[in-house]
């Protein structure tokens, strides 16, 4: 498909395009489109124009219909676009009719996916897991355009048998680079479990919550270190531990990977040892950007992939993120209703209603701005309760405070009478 260094190097542009179909309507497809627009600036990839058609399915040869996909081609002819980026995952016939038929690199929403967390991937285990994912996802998508070994042949395949000489040969080398990736991620995954072992009988906090909603900004409030944080999807893809201490009680914090919706499957499984941060921690803290306009669509797609990894069942906070954002947008839109009417749009419900809401459904639901440092206390004795439950349950005989220091004597006299 593409080399991937190229994209660091300069600018690319781009055209954007996705189906509205009977399982995704067309404010969802455009919320969609906005996001791959967001996925595609994080690697330097400029969206010049969206395409959008509403189909029953796919069309099986290039996924839009004949006459959508003219169009795409002529507008991308007309202004020298680079490639073109497909909302969903395209199969290797697809990636092959629309690359030899527009003559422009094509990207689907897994690889662009995968592209990203390559690029920013640091650590060791990072890097090789998502180079095994990336591998084993192009392996069937080579074509005699775009492949992954390009730069290292020192141009493109070529037409003819010669090209399908190099294809067979980039394919055997991808299938020997799986082979050694894999070996080395089986020692990484050893030493990492020897770490988490290594950790003791310590309580785990882990961040979870969708891409780009303040889980490092929140770390570093929490462990008042420099985790880095931007305004960027995955802005890391490694997992961070710090030692973090609330109320007077330690325990582990770790910052891990952002969810998103539509998340490669191949990178889901290579990713193991990161989810086992989650899987093995005691108490998750759900981050949500509260001011993202689908922002329970979010939540819903996170509460998914903790299901699918089996992590969904744990003690669980739900930390609703940027509520200066979220009451900023509110005020504007009350402004404007006032101005307007109703074509101003339904006010958004308060953060009280919201509050209320979410307790009524159960819920341990806090509301905060990481950022600002609004409600931080709040949280804090929120999550000191699921700390301790864990913590007394490690140590038995530690004596037991509250929050603020204080010994609970009635609490205590009950856990003493228990261990005579």
């Amino acid at each position: 498909m593409h080399d991937l260094i190229k994209l660091q190097e300069q600018k690319e542009t781009a055209v954007l395009v996705a189906v509205v179909t009977q399982l995704q309507n067309e404010d969802q497809t455009r919320e969609y489109l906005d996001e791959l627009e967001f996925l595609a600036r994080t690697i330097n990839i400029e969206a010049k124009a969206t395409f959008t058609q509403k189909l029953e399915k796919p069309d099986k040869r290039t996924f839009i219909g004949k006459g959508k996909f003219e169009e795409v081609i002529a507008f991308v002819q007309e202004h020298e676009i680079d490639s073109i980026i497909f909302d969903d995952d395209l199969t290797p016939s697809q990636v092959r009719n629309i690359e030899n038929e527009t003559g422009k690199k094509v990207y689907d929403r897994s690889l662009l996916i995968l592209d990203i967390f390559l690029y920013r991937a640091k650590t060791a285990q990072a890097r090789t897991q998502v180079e095994l994912a990336r591998s084993e996802y192009l392996l069937p998508r080579l074509t005699r355009m775009w492949t992954p070994l390009e730069r290292q042949r020192g141009g493109t395949g070529t037409r003819g048998g010669a090209g399908e000489k190099e294809i067979e040969t980039d394919r055997r080398m991808v299938r020997n680079k799986i082979s050694v990736l894999k070996k080395k991620l089986e020692k990484i995954e050893q030493q990492a479990i020897t770490q988490r072992k290594s950790r003791g009988q310590q309580v785990r906090v882990s961040l979870v919550g969708y891409t780009n909603v303040g889980k490092s900004t929140l770390m570093n409030v929490m462990s008042k270190s420099e985790v880095f944080a931007e305004d960027k999807l995955f802005a890391t893809v490694d997992s961070t531990v710090r030692k973090v201490v609330v109320g007077h009680l330690p325990f582990l914090l770790t910052d891990t990977v952002g969810f998103i919706r539509k998340l490669p499957h191949s990178l889901v499984e290579c990713f193991k040892s990161t989810l086992d941060e989650i899987r093995e921690a005691d108490v998750l803290l759900h981050v949500i950007d509260l001011s993202h306009p689908f922002f329970e669509d979010q939540l819903t797609v996170v509460k998914e992939t903790l299901n699918e990894i089996k992590a969904g069942e744990k003690p669980t906070i739900l930390v609703f993120n940027k509520i200066d954002t979220y009451n900023k947008r509110r005020e504007e839109i009350r402004a404007q209703q006032e101005e307007l009417g109703e074509e101003a749009g339904e006010v958004p419900p308060s953060i009280e209603e919201l509050q209320e809401s979410y307790l009524g459904k159960g819920e341990n639901a806090i509301f905060i701005s990481a950022g600002e440092k609004e409600n931080i206390e709040e949280f804090k004795q929120l999550l000191f309760k699921f700390v301790s439950e864990k913590f007394y349950t490690i140590f038995p005989n530690y004596l037991r405070t509250d929050y603020y220091g204080q010994v609970n004597q009635e609490e205590q006299d009950g856990e003493d009478s228990v261990n005579d």
